[in-house]
């Protein structure tokens, strides 16, 4: 019997909703959900995997994915976003250094949080700045990922050796104080970070699209993670920043990222407009 023909936009409407039953299955079964994430994005990176395991349909992924949770955890790589470096955009962690720094240091403890941290980069960032000012010593810095595999990626604080130019660069154009060598020791290929670096971090797994509240902090950043997520989903994620700040608390989103035209824009005044670093207004 032959193959009823199906035409190329019958294809494309079939393949969006094997797609949204692949998103469901892995909220029903993992509680991971990125039924909300732009669809665009998280349709290409199905894709990929199926032809680069050679699966015939997206339905043939989810059936592997529901019976094989080593599926499930190697598409979750391929979901997460991973792509960073330490001290990314020198001229935002200046302004973290310069102007939100001096006011952390008023309080007697200070939490910070780096939301959707990846490999850890920026978490390493954040601690060489608070231990060259002064602070880090009176820091807890919780680093997230939903991602438990790239999170063991962060604890271990290994870097390949040939990213150490660019590394030293970000850092000098951020201010640095001292030289970037002193934060890590060499070994092999690669670099290692500072223990003293890792003394006061925490990193543990959750997921912006699900989990909730965890602690009241003093600084978040969550950078060029939201625009992977539909217009509603940031909605919810910043909503959950703001329950999580204290007031007076600052926020740091991506450069690409805004939040201008959001429900809570009000509470916000810009810290730096440039760098999108916000100060939760006090109420």
């Amino acid at each position: 019997m032959s193959k009823p023909h199906i035409s190329p936009a019958e294809a494309l409407e079939t393949e969006d909703i094997e797609i949204k039953l692949l998103l469901e299955a892995i909220y029903q079964k993992y509680k991971y959900d990125f039924r909300s994430y732009a669809f665009t994005s998280i349709k290409r990176r199905i894709k990929h995997r199926c032809a680069r395991d050679q699966h015939k349909t997206i339905t043939d992924l989810t059936r592997e994915v529901l019976y094989s949770k080593e599926t499930f955890s190697s598409l979750l790589k391929d979901f997460s976003i991973n792509v960073s470096d330490m001290f990314r955009d020198p001229e935002v962690f200046k302004t973290f250094r310069e102007k939100v720094v001096p006011y952390l240091n008023t309080f007697p403890f200070i939490r910070l949080w780096v939301a959707g941290c990846s490999s850890g980069e920026e978490v390493y960032s954040l601690a060489i700045i608070l231990k060259e000012e002064g602070v880090y010593n009176k820091c807890q810095i919780y680093a997230t990922d939903m991602n438990p595999l790239i999170l063991d990626v962060a604890k271990e604080g290994i870097y390949p050796i040939d990213r150490v130019a660019k590394f030293t660069e970000n850092y000098q154009r951020a201010g640095g104080k001292e030289s970037f060598s002193d934060y890590y020791n060499s070994k092999f290929e690669s670099i290692i970070m500072s223990k003293s670096l890792k003394k006061n971090i925490v990193f543990s797994v959750h997921n912006l699209t699900v989990d909730k509240v965890f602690n009241e902090m003093h600084f978040i950043s969550c950078r060029n993670v939201m625009i992977y997520f539909t217009e509603e989903l940031q909605e919810n994620v910043l909503q959950l920043f703001l329950d999580s700040l204290y007031h007076g608390g600052f926020l740091c989103i991506g450069t690409k990222e805004s939040l201008q035209f959001t429900d809570i824009h009000s509470h916000f005044e810009e810290v730096e407009a440039h760098r999108r670093i916000y100060k939760n207004r006090h109420v």
